[in-house]
């Protein structure tokens, strides 16, 4: 009895402390909201952007610099999101657009990139997100620009060719499929998903699922959709589309590759400023003849620019005649960044750049 009472005790006094600090943290994040609101006061002058990728990263590194521990980077800054999730909302709403349905990769990104406390707008494909950021019915848009496993997504690419915007940040998320159903898996007979998934899944559903019949879908959010009230199904899906429609978690991870990873582009009508550690993003597509593109190239080594993605697509003008993307290390703003652009032009029909972008960090 002894014992009993002085645990009790200790976790009695541990749990005033914790009720202490809860209250000077809450007292702290109001502090920093009023802050906040100063903030937007002053942006509403020069209409500034709400969200700032360089101010964002800023923000993470300092957390990552004075973080003594026992809680890790990656919670802290998984903490400071929602914080920052929620001086969004105390300056003026900001508005998302992300490729629908809700429940989507895109959604879950645009989630854990920007938070819960912002609002989000499901558009029907990658070039209406585009649209929707060019005409100011969202503030930022999100979409999917390469896929460790299945490289870059066309749709993305295409509509980045008459582009109205600007490359603002970019996002990393590791792509983790899971198996969503209320009913249990040996009672299931049908899986719903998007074809590119059940092929990242083979190997699981070969030992776990290996007589369920396989159905194509739009989307895995439109799969979890269908399975939500259809006896006997699943879907593979994100915990987000098993949050937004009912369903049960049945198993997690069960990708083939845990390394898989997809990269977004987060589009804006606005520039980024530079951060200090930023990718540019340019296309060009170069006469049809020996060695244009070779040409290209050698500007870019001869400044010394270190490529980090390269991509082509069709130009749908001329047979034969492609668009290259590119991004490399460094902001447009750099001196030598200007000079190598202005040495690469003779060698191009037409070169754009996309935007300059802080580089992302870690893995969402």
């Amino acid at each position: 009895m002894t014992a009993d009472h002085d645990v009790q005790e200790d976790l009695e006094s541990l749990r005033r402390r914790i009720d202490k600090l809860d209250k000077q943290i809450v007292q702290l994040l109001n502090q920093r909201a009023r802050v906040v609101m100063d903030i937007g006061r002053v942006k509403l002058r020069d209409d500034s952007p709400i969200y700032a990728p360089d101010r964002e990263r800023l923000v993470l590194e300092q957390l990552r610099q004075c973080n003594d521990g026992p809680l890790p980077d990656s919670s802290v800054q998984l903490i400071w999101r929602e914080v920052m999730s929620a001086s969004f909302a105390l300056e003026r709403p900001l508005r998302v657009g992300f490729l629908g349905p809700a429940g989507s990769f895109s959604h879950l990104t645009a989630r854990r990139k920007f938070g819960g406390s912002v609002e989000y707008d499901p558009v029907d494909s990658i070039q209406g997100v585009f649209q929707e950021v060019a005409r100011g019915h969202v503030d930022l848009g999100l979409v999917p620009i390469e896929n460790s496993m299945h490289g870059g997504v066309h749709e993305t690419l295409d509509a980045l060719v008459n582009s109205q915007v600007n490359v603002y940040a970019e996002v990393l998320i590791g792509i983790h499929h899971n198996l969503l159903s209320n009913y249990p898996i040996h009672e299931i007979n049908r899986v719903y998903s998007k074809p590119e998934v059940f092929s990242q899944c083979l190997q699981w559903l070969s030992v776990q699922l290996q007589n369920a019949e396989r159905i194509s879908e739009a989307s895995s959010a439109r799969a979890a959709e269908r399975c939500q009230d259809e006896p006997a199904s699943a879907a593979i899906g994100s915990t987000l589309a098993a949050e937004l429609y009912g369903l049960q978690v049945q198993f997690s991870n069960i990708e083939d590759d845990p390394s898989n990873t997809t990269r977004f582009f987060v589009i804006s009508k606005q520039s980024a400023r530079p951060s200090g550690d930023d990718k540019t993003a340019v296309l060009f597509t170069t006469a049809h003849e020996a060695g244009a593109l070779a040409s290209v190239l050698d500007v870019f080594r001869d400044h010394d620019l270190n490529l980090t993605h390269i991509d082509k697509r069709p130009s749908r003008r001329i047979n034969w005649e492609y668009f290259f993307f590119i991004d490399f290390l460094g902001h447009q703003s750099d001196p030598n960044i200007a000079k190598a652009l202005e040495a690469a032009m003779p060698h191009c029909r037409q070169l754009t750049i996309l935007g300059s972008f802080p580089r992302a960090q870690d893995v969402l």
